[in-house]
């Protein structure tokens, strides 16, 4: 039997999330970009879920799940 990796990504709150646009450049694979300077948007398919953006969102708005 075959075993799936599940990885965990980034999840962003965009109810809160100001667009300061820390994520996006603290994001090592680029994961991550301001949606219309509104808020940030992940992109799945690069995001490894490292959680360095949660670590470092001043608005806490960032969840790794």
């Amino acid at each position: 039997m075959e075993k799936k990796i599940i990885r965990k990504k980034a999840y962003v709150d965009k109810t809160y999330c100001v667009g300061c646009g820390i994520c996006e450049k603290n994001c090592p694979l680029k994961a991550i970009t301001i949606y219309k300077g509104i808020y940030s948007q992940v992109d799945f398919d690069k995001c490894i879920g490292c959680s360095k953006c949660a670590k470092i969102c001043p608005a806490s708005t960032i969840e790794i799940k």
